[in-house]
């Protein structure tokens, strides 16, 4: 699945949802794969995960590249459009990691 894919969309979900979607956040930490996660943030369910992302990133506990993967969008069309666009930009101290 990983390998065929070009993202990942997550539904409001609970801990294995969660756990698939940072397995494929790690992967990309370690240069594995660049593909986008979107999280389709209906009526805000992930709002507090994506101020944990932010917090994460500002305090230097996970690059702003792995942080980028993760798309939020409110509704199906808007997250079709943000997976469209999607550029991965990569961190230049992990993408040193073979």
């Amino acid at each position: 699945m990983l390998d065929n894919s070009d993202a990942f969309i997550a539904l409001p979900g609970g801990i294995g949802t969660l756990e698939k979607k940072f397995q494929i956040a790690s992967r990309a930490q370690l240069n594995i794969y660049h593909k986008p996660i979107g999280l389709l943030n209906v009526d805000g369910f992930f709002n507090k995960l994506l101020s944990f992302l932010d917090q994460a990133e500002e305090e230097n506990f996970i690059p702003l590249s792995t942080q980028q993967i993760f798309i939020f969008a409110s509704t199906s069309e808007e997250m079709i459009d943000k997976l469209e666009d999607f550029i991965y930009e990569p961190d230049p101290v992990t993408a040193q990691i073979d």
